[in-house]
């Protein structure tokens, strides 16, 4: 089936606009991508050198153009849950590739730090510089014009982002990527919920914050709620980066093992010396960025890609706009409840029908592009399926299934959650920004209240504490855009206005700053730009002042006028305690060029 024409038109919109930028791209990855391995322009030296440590038989074969071999990018560390399965991954993908005639090398490693440890600690103002971060060193890795196709290990937040802009900026290589899956299902997310805001009222210890949280992230894996990590994993497959059926299947399991055999061999498949040549900048290309943002509207995914998707798209020189994830929500229904859009965790969502149903209902209307190149082939309707172990260790993939196992989980498009998208664009004012309603219940999608000034979630908290914060009100917290701090998450702010959401006052956030995949029940305007630093409008509103969010006709705006807006001085702040410490000083270079939050939050694209 044809995509619907209002989808079409998005998209045809999406081309004409990146034309200037996509069209070099494209010249520049077909003139990388010539015949044969890029190793033979090495010298004898160089080449010495780049397969020093192999075995003489790869030696042989890696001195000729006849053997593919395999570049590993890998963002393994044993502190993080989701990478921890990563350790063994390279011996795995080594003994496939010999199997499948090929040689695999490691070709580097990248950071990979955890939100869920850096939340509300000095470490979180690095975070989203670590996705550009992560691109470099993946490009560091690559730069040894050793490979002819290369797998990206990569699960959570920043790293996938990170990743997929190396993928596209290495757009003459094929890429796949594989992943490690998530934990099984621990304390469920809404307990762990509970168990946070009666500490947050002071009614259970530490101790018993500590036992709650350690029931719910209990070991290797992915965290099970439905926040970037996750939408990570959605993004990759819908976008044709993963295996149909790779997402979501559990560490350490046969199946997990056999899905990383497969991608590894195909990866191999897909090199130019073979019949199915898939340079990842010519495979990922509008409609595949488009198909992103409509499977992250069908989910309630991470308000985090309103600027990874932007900036993953420039790498490959597409030019996606709010603009165009607004509009794309507007047409798109809302499939899956997980938490924090619903009780459920992505285990639930899987066992649902996962993946492979909810394209199935989405390409049933026309609401994603079928015909696109993924690394499994062409046609996204490949991806429309249940995957099983089958036999001697093989991957089987039988047709989605026509119902879902759990309609409390996985909708139908016939029948869904509510009819668009958990994703809209705001504008007025104050600028621009994003919201996530998914979770927001409908009364709430309209707040208009009193400004309250903060400038970090700590005096939030603080005012929480010392009982301040009665009455309605919008929580200004300004100061935590990309040149004021790095753009950290305030998921701190989550748990307390929610106690006061369950108390019946009317709250809402408006920031500079993110809230990531566990923006849940409180309506926050995020991602306010021109951020506060930059002296945008938000920086001039002051206590007391109306604020509106209004998510059913996308405004956010100060309630005074225009004129008086302007003339008003903006709030200047000293920042110098966000300089230093746990290497921010080493990102001041960072925060001095980055791009708005509209373009991604990048040092590599304005």
């Amino acid at each position: 089936m044809s995509a619907d024409s209002r989808i079409a038109a998005i998209t045809a919109r999406i081309v004409e606009r990146s034309k200037p930028y996509r069209e070099p791209y494209l010249d520049r990855v077909r003139s990388a991508a010539t015949n044969g391995p890029h190793r033979t322009v090495l010298g004898c030296g160089n080449l010495a050198h780049g397969f020093a440590v192999c075995s003489p038989a790869e030696k042989v074969a890696l001195a000729g153009d006849r053997v593919p071999n395999l570049g590993i990018i890998t963002s393994y560390n044993d502190m993080l849950s989701a990478h921890q399965p990563f350790e063994t991954y390279p011996a795995l993908i080594r003994e496939a590739a010999h199997e499948a005639g090929g040689v695999a090398q490691v070709a580097g490693g990248v950071p990979a730090m955890c939100d869920g440890v850096t939340q509300g600690q000095p470490g979180m103002e690095l975070s989203l510089f670590s996705r550009d971060v992560i691109a470099m060193a993946a490009g560091i890795g690559l730069s040894h014009n050793m490979f002819d196709a290369a797998v990206y290990l990569g699960v959570c937040d920043k790293i996938v982002p990170g990743l997929a802009i190396a993928a596209l900026t290495f757009g003459h290589l094929p890429a796949v990527f594989i992943p490690a899956g998530p934990m099984t299902t621990g304390l469920p997310n809404d307990e762990k919920a509970k168990v946070r805001q009666l500490f947050a009222e002071g009614k259970v210890g530490r101790d018993e914050l500590l036992e709650a949280e350690s029931k719910s992230y209990h070991g290797p894996g992915t965290c099970t709620f439905y926040g970037t990590a996750n939408s990570n994993q959605m993004l990759m497959e819908i976008m044709g980066f993963h295996l149909p059926g790779a997402s979501f299947i559990n560490p350490g399991t046969p199946l997990r093992d056999a899905l990383t055999r497969e991608a590894t061999k195909r990866a191999l498949a897909i090199t130019a010396l073979g019949n199915e040549f898939t340079p990842a900048g010519e495979m990922i290309d509008e409609r595949s960025i488009v198909n992103g943002v409509v499977g992250l509207h069908a989910t309630g995914g991470s308000t985090n890609h309103t600027m990874h998707l932007v900036a993953m798209a420039r790498a490959a020189g597409i030019v996606l706009t709010w603009q165009d994830i607004s509009e794309l929500s507007d047409l798109v229904p809302l499939l899956a409840r997980v938490y924090p859009n619903g009780l459920a965790d992505v285990n639930h969502f899987h066992a649902a029908g996962g993946m492979g149903f909810l394209i199935a209902q989405l390409l049933r209307k026309g609401l994603l592009h079928d015909d696109v190149r993924t690394v499994y082939g062409q046609g996204l309707s490949a991806y429309a399926i249940d995957v099983k172990l089958g036999e001697n260790g093989s991957v089987k993939r039988e047709p989605a299934p026509e119902a879902s196992a759990d309609p409390k989980v996985l909708a139908t498009v016939d029948r869904p959650f509510q009819h668009t998208g958990g994703l809209k664009m705001l504008s007025g004012n104050i600028g621009k920004a994003v919201i996530k309603i998914s979770a927001v219940k409908p009364e709430s999608h309209v707040i208009e209240a009193p400004a309250k000034i903060f400038n970090d979630q700590a005096e939030l908290n603080a005012a929480f504490k010392a009982g301040k914060l009665e009455g309605d009100f919008v929580a200004v917290v300004r100061f935590q855009g990309p040149k004021a701090n790095g753009m950290p998450e305030l998921h701190k702010l989550t748990t307390v206005l929610g106690i006061l959401q369950d108390r019946g006052q009317k709250v809402a956030i408006l920031t500079d700053g993110r809230m990531s995949g566990a923006s849940g029940k409180v309506p926050a305007a995020i991602h306010v730009t021109p951020e506060a630093k930059e002296g945008g409008p938000i920086a001039r509103i002051q206590e007391g002042d109306i604020v509106r969010i209004d998510a059913i006709n996308g405004k956010v705006e100060v309630l005074v006028e225009d004129i008086a807006l302007k003339t008003r001085v903006p709030a200047h702040i000293d920042l110098s305690d966000n300089e230093f410490g746990m290497g921010r000083e080493l990102f001041a270079p960072f925060r001095q060029i980055a791009g708005a939050a509209d373009r991604g939050g990048s040092v590599l694209f304005h």
